[in-house]
């Protein structure tokens, strides 16, 4: 019976997307064997199970592998009922939240490299375009915490907090590696507030990568692009 429920994660240690299946797999409590993938050297398992994009993360259940963190996610919330849900019962409420998790992703996650690869005025204007899409999303959880962040509970974790984590769950090890501040508890309070009460639980800061090796890891990142930048 073990064995036909047979979990295992092919993935790479700072993936904001492995990040979000490892995290609902540990909310799900949900065993699994993890697979740690060279992306320089990608291992035959990886090219077998995702032979289309070749890419992490893949969850292999029962032998049969799957690809793309979102695809993932919905397929593990509705093939394990236990543990938390991700997504709320209401269909309006579950469009929300499938709203503001794709515009965290979207508009959020995908401009965040441009501030890390780029200087001057053109970083400028990509912090500008980041801060701009924080106060938005600030506005538009209102409607989902209309009575501010309450505590939250391992149990109360779901398919936003998750995204939300994968992309700024590290935020204090960006300001870092940035030298300013991301997320302003004065300019973006709820924001501050929702991600202040998800870093408190003990699986959510577990589920991080470790802090100075992603300061290190950024560093190099953020030079190597500004050095291709001035080549």
């Amino acid at each position: 019976m073990a064995e036909e429920n047979k979990v295992k994660l092919l993935g790479f240690w700072n993936s904001p997307y492995v990040r979000r299946v490892e995290l609902a797999l540990k909310l799900k409590g949900i065993p699994y064997e993890y697979v740690e993938e060279d992306l320089k050297n990608k291992s035959s398992l990886l090219l077998k199970y995702n032979p289309v994009y070749k890419k992490v993360p893949v969850l292999v259940h029962n032998g049969k592998p799957l690809a793309e963190s979102h695809v993932i996610l919905e397929y593990i919330d509705e093939t394990w009922k236990n543990g938390p849900p991700l997504l709320p019962q209401d269909p309006y409420k579950r469009a929300q939240i499938r709203f503001w998790a794709s515009f965290v992703h979207q508009q959020l996650f995908e401009t965040m490299p441009l501030v890390f690869k780029s200087d001057g005025e053109a970083q400028e204007k990509a912090l500008k375009e980041v801060f701009e899409k924080l106060s938005v999303l600030e506005e538009g959880i209102k409607n989902i915490f209309p009575g501010g962040i309450q505590i939250i509970e391992h149990e109360n974790v779901g398919l936003l907090d998750i995204v939300m984590i994968s992309v700024f769950g590290p935020y204090k090890v960006y300001e870092e590696v940035l030298g300013l501040k991301l997320i302003d508890p004065e300019k973006t309070p709820l924001l501050f507030s929702w991600l202040t009460a998800l870093l408190e639980i003990p699986v959510v800061k577990d589920s991080l990568p470790p802090h100075e090796k992603l300061v290190g890891f950024l560093k190099f990142i953020r030079q190597d692009a500004l050095n291709s930048t001035s080549a």
